[in-house]
């Protein structure tokens, strides 16, 4: 796409580039931009794992110290005179704030909320929002929090008991759902999905449900209450495996679980799986029992694109994710026995044909892929520039 009048300069601010769900997003984002003929660069570390993706735009490199990070990326933006400086972590935000203040013209501010959470810091619930040019919320569940914040006094998770509203103009807030490369995620044919389950040496009538996802602590992304949910299936359901793609700080827990709810060599620790695609074809389902925060996870999007259905719990952004493809179930979070029901009713269903998984990956991409996102961020740029 050649570049029209309103295309500028774009600064994407990232001082991690570590490999989580942000830092994919922010590089994602960052090369749909460039499709579209924006100029897009990248300001952040130049020896962290993603540096070297980062730098196939152009990377500029900032210090670790925040505020030599400050003054470091003003004398950027003097030389570089980008027209919008956009910032993707929450500890980014007054970094970017900062130094647009301390150069002339000043530079469009644009925030990414990635998080279903409210800023610990009064100052920043206060000040941080209302000062930016634009906010975007990656689901409508986000922009709820920031508005009006968000309580679940019952929740086992106390990172959930209370998220507190922000100051800002509910004119700077979008929503603007954030991407999947659809063309990677799709169905495929019969054949690779029964070389993904050899892989995972899974036999054919077994019925697969898989969790994706770290496990960290205190609860990672439910896996603790999904395992107690496959005690229950397994005794209606002897030919099903349970699956736990993922690393983190709970692996010895599972484990524990895993031998004292007696699920023998039924549950399995499968690790990180570098080939995502492939894990999605070899699950029959996808369990998705988060019982923490949760903004909008790509995971539900990934595997209905993929023309799978998923189970998952109906809490924060996970129904508007879920909605996009809408097969499997939604069920209430951190309750076993109910997980369990729901596991074995979609177990017994039919598994979608090859038009319905056309279908799913259809509205996935229509809805929630990369070009899409791009597009929408594209918009809002023009707007902002155009005002």
């Amino acid at each position: 796409m050649s570049s029209s009048p309103l295309t500028a300069r774009i600064l994407q601010l990232n001082s991690r580039l570590r490999g989580g769900g942000t830092d994919g997003q922010c590089l994602a984002l960052s090369q749909g931009l460039a499709k579209r003929g924006w100029t897009v660069e990248i300001a952040g570390p130049a020896d962290a794992p993603l540096s070297s993706e980062a730098a196939k735009l152009k990377l500029h490199q900032l210090p670790r110290f925040r505020p030599h990070q400050i003054l470091s990326l003003a004398r950027l933006l003097r030389v570089a005179r980008p027209r919008i400086l956009h910032a993707h972590h929450g500890d980014d935000y007054w970094t970017a704030l900062l130094a647009s203040r301390l150069v002339q013209p000043s530079p469009l501010v644009v925030f990414t909320r990635h998080l279903a959470k409210s800023p610990r810091s009064p100052l920043s619930r206060n000040h941080l929002f209302s000062n930016a040019d634009a906010v975007i919320a990656v689901s409508a569940f986000v922009a709820q929090v920031l508005r009006q914040g968000h309580n679940d006094p019952a929740s086992p998770v106390p990172e959930r008991h209370h998220r507190q509203s922000c100051r800002i103009d509910p004119k700077k807030l979008h929503v603007i759902h954030t991407g999947i490369d659809t063309t990677l995620f799709q169905p495929k044919e019969a054949s690779f999905f029964a070389a993904a389950r050899r892989k995972l040496g899974l036999k054919d009538k077994e019925i697969a449900f898989g969790v994706v996802g770290g496990f960290d602590l205190p609860v990672g992304k439910g896996q603790r209450v999904f395992l107690r949910a496959a005690k229950e299936v397994m005794t209606r359901l002897p030919q099903a495996r349970f699956l736990l793609a993922g690393r983190g700080s709970m692996e010895s827990a599972l484990l524990e679980d895993i031998e004292h709810l007696g699920l023998g060599d039924r549950a399995r620790l499968i690790g990180q799986q570098d080939d995502p695609v492939s894990l999605y074809h070899a699950l029959d389902i996808l369990v998705h029992p988060q019982i923490a925060t949760e903004a909008f996870p790509s995971v539900v999007l990934e595997a209905h694109a993929c023309g799978r259905p998923v189970i998952a719990s109906e809490l924060d952004g996970i129904p508007e994710a879920w909605k996009i493809g809408g097969v499997g179930q939604l069920v209430s979070a951190g309750d076993p026995p109910l997980l369990a029901r729901a596991m074995i009713e979609q177990a017994e269903r039919p598994a979608p044909n090859s038009a319905e998984r056309a279908e799913m990956h259809r509205r996935v991409e229509a809805e929630a892929s990369l070009p899409v996102q791009a597009r929408k961020v594209e918009d809002l740029y023009r707007r902002l520039m155009a005002r």
